[in-house]
């Protein structure tokens, strides 16, 4: 089974239980998800529907902070709801270990060597390691071996 058809059974699940806060939050990741097909006419992967999901959490995550600065707590709990859904539809994360032996073999697979060579690996990392690890945390990995 797809991510993208274990989303769809989801969705029908909480319509059925009558859960409509979990059956909308689950309706914006299928209307992201749609937009994404419509506009670059392909059929998402797991891959992808993974970083549809991350750019959806960052957006929930941001909309926190703001909703939390402005004294909005019962809209930031909405948030935080949401985040909890589409959390779940990530993959296992990666242990910090496992992390470092991959810019490890990400940095001897491109032969990077400098600052200058970041790009190259974190392109190759952002494939394999996608929705299994924090990208910003991977950059800065990345930026302390190569020697920045």
């Amino acid at each position: 089974m797809t991510l993208k058809d274990r989303i769809t059974e989801d969705m029908k699940t909480a319509m059925r239980a009558g859960e409509t806060a979990k059956r909308d939050a689950i309706r914006l990741l299928m209307a992201a998800i749609k937009q994404k097909e419509v506009d670059d006419r392909v059929t998402p992967d797991d891959g992808m529907v993974v970083l549809i999901v991350e750019k959806l959490i960052k957006q929930r995550r941001d909309a926190i902070a703001q909703y939390e600065t402005a004294g909005r707590q019962d809209k930031a709990d909405a948030e935080k709801f949401e985040l909890d859904i589409l959390s779940s539809y990530l993959p296992v994360r990666l242990l910090p270990e496992e992390i470092t032996v991959a810019v490890d073999a990400a940095i001897a697979e491109t032969g990077a060597q400098g600052v200058s060579a970041m790009g190259k690996v974190m392109a190759l990392l952002k494939t394999r390691l996608a929705g299994r690890a924090d990208m910003s945390e991977l950059s800065k990995q990345v930026k302390i071996r190569l020697g920045a």
